[in-house]
């Protein structure tokens, strides 16, 4: 009996597959597709990226993207909002903005969706710390809370008019209650 081994798929390999909708990522050697956003995980990352940029885009500080992969350490991921700071963004010999990022987020967010596994997403934002991350954020809708990855990989979870930690060099102060205040219309 001949065994044939199936060879593993490489990051490389990944990448040159068609993008999908929604987004898939690629860890430990396997292809996740990510559950399709719905309407409070929409408002939240929207807002996110807006406050954000208000402040640290302007200032040329970082800049907060919507669902941009990041390609590093033989993974490929997808988080909701990825922060970088600005001399951190990769770019064109013309200026623009790189259509590969290979690297990791300085400021990862995720935001749980109901169908989502909370051990997952919170090792993909483990995973994104031990490479670099200076910051993660895991917001949970259902809860209204959000827990926070900090330096050392210290875990805090914030709740109600908790004030959140952000970037050291982005001035921008929010709680918990005031993001999930932008559910409410």
């Amino acid at each position: 009996m001949v065994t044939t081994v199936k060879p593993k798929l490489t990051l490389e390999d990944f990448l040159q597959q068609p993008e999908t909708k929604p987004a898939s990522e690629f860890i430990d050697g396997k292809i996740t597709q990510k559950p399709m956003p719905q309407g409070q995980h929409s408002r939240i990352q929207y807002k996110l990226c807006a406050v954000i940029n208000n402040i640290a885009e302007t200032e040329k500080i970082a800049c907060a993207f919507p669902e941009l992969r990041c390609n590093f350490e033989s993974k490929s991921i997808v988080p909701d909002v990825v922060v970088l700071e600005w001399d951190k963004i990769p770019l064109t010999d013309t200026g623009k903005i790189a259509n590969r990022i290979n690297t990791y987020p300085d400021w990862c967010i995720e935001i749980l969706s109901p169908e989502q596994s909370l051990t997952q997403v919170l090792d993909k934002l483990l995973f994104c710390s031990q490479f670099g991350t200076q910051l993660g954020w895991l917001i949970n809708p259902e809860e209204e809370a959000i827990f926070a990855l900090l330096p050392e990989q210290k875990l805090r979870l914030f709740k109600n008019n908790d004030p959140l930690p952000v970037l050291e060099k982005v001035n921008l102060k929010l709680t918990v209650n005031e993001i999930f205040n932008w559910l409410k219309f």
